[in-house]
This record gives structure tokens, C-alpha cells and sequence, in this order.
């Protein structure tokens, strides 16, 4: 197993700009650290399951391939489409309707949910992860062993990002600029799920 291999291309592929990236960092300067720390733990919560559900049933996936992954696709873009939403309709007041605690149960949610029915994780894990492992094809044990560098990899450099964004969050609170973060952050969701849709229908 080359481990140094898949984790130097997991830290790449974390490294480039996605939705989980741009909404951590977004929610963190509109909802605080906690909310950013509770949708890392809903994150990495959904993408272990998204990868021990891929090491599983990859036989199956690449054998059925075409019409599992469009329907993944289409969970994938609604689910992006409702975060998009969500951010968009946002005021930013959370002084009346959401606590703090709120706040930070429905990112956990969210970051579970997305991450686990996330097309482009369990992509990944079909076509990249056979590329390391002895002999092309990874058992279990293998399998799950990447699946946990991927998780670790990932939540490290998600745990980054929110305690560079908290940091920032005392210049950037001002209302109208935090209400351009969302907005921005909403049309690039909407973005990212129409091009889960091109890559599974295209």
C-alpha cells in the first residue's frame, strides 16, 4: 500500500477550493467557531461513512455504475441547492430564532448529510483509491485504512481553515459584509450543484 502517496493526493485534493471548504469557512465568520466546529464534526462523520460505504459496495457501484452515480448526482445537487437557499435567505440575525446551539446541531446535520451522499468522495474512492493499493483491487482492510487517512487528512485541514476564519471573524462581521459573504457563498453552492449534475449527465 503506498499510504504516503494517497495521503500527499488527499491533502492535494483538500487543498483545492470545494463546497466544504468555502461553506466552513462562510459559516464560521457568519455563525461563529462553534457552528464551524460542529459542521467539521458532521463533515467527517458523513465522509466515513460515504468511504466505508464505498469500500464496501464498490464491486456493486462499478458494475452499475452509470445510473448509481446520477442518482447520487441528483441528491448531491439538491442538497447544495438547499444550502444555497438557506444561505441566501439568511439575515444574519441570530440573536431571536437561533441559538447558538441551534446553530450548531443544524451545521452538524448539514455537513453529515452532504458529505454522505457527496458524489464526487465516493468517485474518488472507486476511481483513485485502486491506484494505491497491492494489486489494484483493496479488500477491507486496505480500504478502510485509506478511508481513515482521507477522513484524518481532511478534518486537519478543515480544522485550519475554521481557526483562520475565526480569527478573521471580528473585521469581517460587519452586516453588509457578511451578508456578501453569503450571497456569494449561496450562488457558489448553486454553482457546484449544477456541475454535479453536468458530471453525472454529461
Amino acid at each position: 500500500m503506498d499510504l504516503l502517496g494517497f495521503a500527499l493526493a488527499i491533502l492535494l485534493i483538500e487543498l483545492t477550493p470545494g463546497p466544504n471548504m468555502g461553506w466552513l469557512i462562510a459559516l464560521t465568520l457568519t455563525k461563529g467557531r462553534r457552528a464551524g466546529l460542529a459542521a467539521m464534526i458532521g463533515i467527517a462523520s458523513g465522509l466515513a461513512c460515504n468511504a466505508a460505504l464505498s469500500v464496501i459496495a464498490a464491486s456493486l457501484i462499478l458494475s452499475s455504475g452509470a445510473v448509481l452515480v446520477q442518482i447520487i448526482a441528483v441528491l448531491g445537487a439538491a442538497m447544495m441547492a438547499w444550502l444555497a437557499w438557506e444561505a441566501w435567505r439568511d439575515n444574519g440575525d441570530t440573536s431571536q430564532s437561533a441559538t447558538p446551539d441551534d446553530a450548531a446541531q443544524g451545521s452538524l446535520l448539514a455537513g453529515f448529510v452532504i458529505n454522505l451522499i457527496n458524489p464526487k468522495a465516493a468517485l474518488f474512492f472507486i476511481t483513485v483509491m485502486p491506484q494505491f493499493v497491492a494489486g489494484g483491487q483493496p479488500d477491507f482492510a486496505q480500504g478502510f485504512t485509506f478511508a481513515a487517512i482521507s477522513v484524518s487528512v481532511a478534518t486537519a485541514v478543515h480544522l485550519a481553515l475554521i481557526l483562520g476564519a475565526a480569527q478573521l471573524r471580528p473585521v469581517l462581521m460587519h452586516e453588509r459584509r457578511a451578508r456578501i459573504v453569503r450571497r456569494i457563498l449561496a450562488v457558489a453552492m448553486l454553482g457546484v450543484g449544477v456541475w454535479f449534475l453536468a458530471k453525472a449527465f454529461g
